[in-house]
This record gives C-alpha cells, sequence and structure tokens, in this order.
C-alpha cells in the first residue's frame, strides 16, 4: 500500500498514460486503498490540469484522453530503461530519423535518471551490438547529449577537435544546431577563437565540456544549418567528403521500391512511358562503394546512367559476387 500521497498521485498517473480504460476497482487494488481515495486523486489529478475521463458503470473505469498541454511523463524503471537504450542506440550512429530533436529528449532522461538506472542503461547497451546503415562511426551517446544540451540552452561548449589530417585542436564555440546526414553526424557552431562558422563531424570531437556560459543566438549562414552544411561539404576538397550526383533507373515500379530503398537517397520517380520502370535521381556525398551496395540490395534489376565511378563499382561489385556464388 502506498501512504505517501505524492508518490501514489505519481503511481496513479504512471498506470493512467497507458492507453486503456482502467476500472476504478482495479486502480484501487493496485494501488493499495479504497475506491474512495482513487475518486480523490482522479479529482486531485483533474485539480492539477491532467484530462481524467471517467466511464459510467458498476465498477466505473478511468483513462486519460488528450488534452491541450501535455501533462508531466511518468515512467517506471522498465520503460525508462527502454527509452534510454533505444535513443542511443540510434544516436550513437547516426541513423535515419534519429535528429536532434531524439537526442535532446535522451539528454534530459539522462539527467534525471538515478544512478541505478542509468548503470542499468550502460550495462544493455555495452552487451547490445546494433545493425547500422552505411559506414558512420560511432559515436559516444554522452557525446551527443552533452552537445545537444549545450545548443538547447544557448551555452558555450568547448571541445576537441581531430581533423581529416589528423591534426587537433581545442575549440570554443557557440553551438547552433546538430545535423544527422543519415551516415554522420555534424554540429553546426560559431568558433569563437576563428571568429567564423564552421562545421564539425562529431565523431572526431573528445571531451565535449559545457563552460555554463551563455550566448545571443547568431543569425546562420544561408539561413539553415542543414543547407549550410550542404554547402560547406560542397566546397571541401577530400574526396570522401565530396558531393557527387548519381542518376539510376530500376526496372520495377517507383512504388516497389519506395519501399525497399534506404530513404535519405531519395524517393524514385515512374519511368515515362514505362510504368514497369522508374528513376531515382539526388546528390551524395556517400562512398561510391556505399551507395553501389544500398542499389543492390533493392532486389530488382537496375542499370546506372552516372556518375562513372558508381558504374564501375557496380560492374566490380557484380563480379564479385558472381564469384562468391561459383558463377565464374
Amino acid at each position: 500500500m502506498t501512504t505517501d500521497t505524492p508518490a501514489r498521485l505519481l503511481q496513479l498517473l504512471s498506470l493512467l498514460q497507458t492507453p486503456r480504460e482502467w476500472p476504478g476497482g482495479e486502480l484501487a487494488d493496485r494501488l493499495g486503498v479504497s475506491r474512495r481515495t482513487v475518486r480523490r486523486d482522479i479529482d486531485r489529478l483533474r485539480e492539477l490540469g491532467y484530462p481524467v475521463q471517467a466511464s459510467m458503470g458498476a465498477d466505473g473505469g478511468y483513462r486519460l484522453v488528450a488534452g491541450k498541454a501535455m501533462p508531466p511523463l511518468v515512467l517506471d524503471d522498465e520503460e525508462a530503461v527502454a527509452i534510454a537504450v533505444g535513443l542511443r542506440a540510434g544516436a550513437g550512429h547516426a541513423l535515419e530519423g534519429v535528429d536532434e530533436a531524439s537526442v535532446r529528449a535522451l539528454a534530459k532522461l539522462e539527467q534525471v535518471l538515478p544512478s541505478r538506472l542509468r548503470h542499468r542503461v550502460t550495462t544493455l547497451q555495452a552487451a547490445t551490438t546494433p545493425l547500422t546503415s552505411g559506414d558512420g562511426a560511432s559515436i559516444a551517446p554522452e557525446t551527443l547529449t552533452v552537445m545537444a544540451a549545450t545548443v538547447a540552452g544557448r551555452e558555450r561548449l568547448r571541445f576537441a577537435y581531430r581533423a581529416g589530417d589528423g591534426s587537433t585542436s581545442r575549440r570554443l564555440t557557440e553551438p547552433y544546431r546538430l545535423v544527422s546526414t543519415g551516415r554522420r553526424w555534424y554540429l553546426v557552431a560559431y568558433d569563437l577563437d576563428r571568429a567564423d562558422w564552421r562545421t564539425f563531424r562529431v565523431d572526431r570531437v573528445s571531451e565535449p565540456f559545457a563552460t555554463g556560459v551563455r550566448f545571443a543566438p547568431r543569425e546562420v549562414p544561408e539561413g539553415d544549418a542543414a543547407e549550410y552544411l550542404r554547402r560547406s561539404i560542397r566546397r571541401r576538397q577530400d574526396p570522401h567528403e565530396a558531393e557527387y550526383d548519381f542518376d539510376v533507373t530500376f526496372r520495377a515500379p517507383a512504388e516497389v521500391v519506395a519501399t525497399r530503398l534506404w530513404g535519405a537517397m531519395g524517393r524514385p520517380e515512374p519511368l515515362e512511358g514505362d510504368e514497369g520502370a522508374c528513376r531515382l535521381r539526388g546528390r551524395t556525398q556517400d562512398p561510391v562503394e556505399w551507395v553501389a551496395v544500398r542499389l543492390a540490395v533493392v532486389g530488382c534489376e537496375f542499370s546506372v546512367r552516372e556518375p562513372a565511378e558508381l558504374r564501375e563499382c557496380v560492374r566490380e561489385l557484380g563480379g564479385r559476387l558472381s564469384r562468391a556464388g561459383g558463377g565464374g
């Protein structure tokens, strides 16, 4: 029996946030109190702004319905651990669909996790290996959560950075946005020592430290962090980072290819005059080997129009696969 009223209200709220209707008698049994106490607690929750709906009947029933504002989310231990592990797995590898908002949510969750649950999350993650897309380097989730917290709090961030040529430096920045390209995480920030905007690959960041110094946000070039990142990558001379156009034709309807194709590559368009074929055009910075594999796993006939490097890579990949299968 929960005799502490605040603790009991939190337990009641946790039960009501499960998407179902709870009979009053069952809630009373779960909480170890009388049905009258349950009714009083429901009234208290309503006074606090929680939209609890009651149904008529012999036993009555209660459920939490959508309101004008989202009430605080109450999670039990197992739910909190499951969410943290899932967000950590996604954040540690720049997976499609895991954006800065997901990392901010992880930062908030880990901030309030008790040490015993934080230990469980770390242990579970260490014991599992996620199957990831592409060849993007893994990142310590703690690095991302520190960075996301400084972005949200408009707090200066200091970190060590390793450039593409292996040189290292210390950076003091005003972090603006975290951007996921689907294969890597990048930080768009204003570099105070260089008095200019910069983009940083997060897998090359170490020792991130929130200084506690607040700042007024500046206007990012291009007006958008993602667009600034795209143009920044395009200007680089590193062949592994340079963007290129691709043009591919599939011998399958566009709707079929779209369900099998990795979303970040774009959407195929029906081929004019041929409903059984489609065309995919786009721009990427991913290695041609990685793109070739992504095209192959779609599982239908295709041909590469451009670039020539991708065409040659597909040809070599096909030969290796044929030899591996005993085809000569």
